[in-house]
């Protein structure tokens, strides 16, 4: 019995003390020594305080439970996230008539074929060609997307999963001293209209063009520079496209939203790690940010308020126990956004956090229509 009554006093206690406390928080200056601790465990991997908080929550709830009840409102509650499921590996097999094939699709394959043999697209967005994605996958496993023209034949093919199958023994994980070797030296410019645009030596792609198809094919230089997408577009298209940039227009902003979004999760069941759920409210701070940052010409974490990703997502509502933002800027497509930032180590973290179950994407162009694209992860 007295046990019983110190339990009941503890949980009393504790329930009422924390609007005090709260209360408190905000008018003194401990409230900053908060936000710095916060910042740091949305920053940065801190295992050994997130199990601390876990095993306080279960403690907690076994106190709880002995009473009937429920504590699902205590903070730092973690919900456990979608596990990837195994799936069948694809049998590839050499492509007939291209170079290259994408889950056995060449460029030139029909539409109506496609989708009798692999299934109906998951979804259909506006890209950079002025035509769209449309993206297959099963739960994010064995993810490509498929670009088509106006007969329904694919111009376009794009992979970063293990689907790729060639004539010369290229495949996902090849090196790039190894791709080179059989494909000879890439591009180092390519002609948009009237204007010839010098492409980034030492870059962390290749461009070449293979018969009649432009072969972009990207490296992760954090697996010792090997193949890790691959992006095929038909020579007409490619060529049809005349400006670098495409016209800034509402869809193509919601089409490079989606495609970051379905980016991110391919890659992370491509590292065994649980997909993350579309978060509309935080789409919406994304947003704002990416916005901010286009009209007032900066790049940076902190607007011009001095407001960190935190801050502006608590502003917002967003109630979250860990959190971490990706900005890039420039890249012409989301597919070079998305590979560019998991080149980039700090970004790459990001992306491939296992404790993340949220992510919302903003985009949106400058006056000259360059992309400036905003990654929000969280969890709650």
């Amino acid at each position: 019995m007295v046990r019983l009554l110190a339990i009941i006093s503890f949980l009393l206690l504790f329930k009422f003390s924390l609007p005090v406390v709260d209360k408190q928080l905000e008018n003194t200056d401990i409230k900053k020594t908060i936000d710095t601790v916060q910042s740091e465990i949305s920053g940065k991997d801190n295992p050994a305080l997130s199990d601390t908080l876990t095993s306080f929550y279960e403690k907690i709830q076994q106190l709880a439970d002995q009473l009937g009840f429920q504590v699902d409102e205590l903070p730092f509650t973690k919900q456990e996230p979608q596990q990837p499921k195994e799936v069948e590996k694809v049998e590839l097999t050499p492509p007939m008539d291209q170079v290259f094939s994408i889950n056995n699709i060449e460029l030139g394959n029909l539409k109506e074929d496609i989708d009798h043999n692999i299934g109906k697209a998951n979804r259909s967005s506006l890209n950079e060609y002025g035509t769209k994605w449309y993206t297959y996958h099963e739960d994010y496993h064995d993810y490509f997307m498929v670009m088509y023209d106006d007969t329904n034949k694919a111009a376009g093919l794009y992979t970063n999963q293990d689907l790729i199958a060639s004539t010369n023994g290229i495949k996902m994980g090849s090196s790039k001293k190894d791709v080179r070797s059989k494909l000879g030296e890439p591009l180092t410019k390519i002609q948009k209209g009237l204007t010839v645009y010098q492409l980034q030596e030492n870059s962390d792609y290749d461009m070449f063009l293979l018969k009649g198809t432009y072969v972009t094919i990207f490296y992760d230089k954090h697996e010792d520079n090997t193949l890790t997408a691959m992006q095929l577009i038909r020579k007409d298209f490619e060529e049809k496209k005349t400006d670098f940039y495409t016209k800034a227009n509402s869809a193509l902003k919601e089409g490079f939203e989606y495609q970051l979004f379905d980016l991110t999760n391919a890659a992370r069941v491509k590292h065994q790690l649980p997909i993350l759920t579309w978060d509309e409210h935080v789409r919406g701070t994304a947003q704002k940010h990416s916005t901010d940052m286009a009209v007032n010409n900066y790049f940076d974490h902190t607007n011009l308020k001095g407001e960190s990703p935190f801050d502006r997502m608590k502003k917002d509502d967003i109630s979250f126990y860990l959190a971490g933002e990706n900005l890039a800027y420039g890249q012409f497509s989301s597919i070079f956004a998305h590979e560019g930032l998991m080149n980039s180590l700090g970004h790459r973290e990001n992306i491939l956090r296992k404790d993340y179950e949220f992510l919302g994407v903003g985009v949106a162009f400058n006056n000259e229509s360059q992309p400036y694209y905003t990654e929000n992860f969280f969890a709650k």
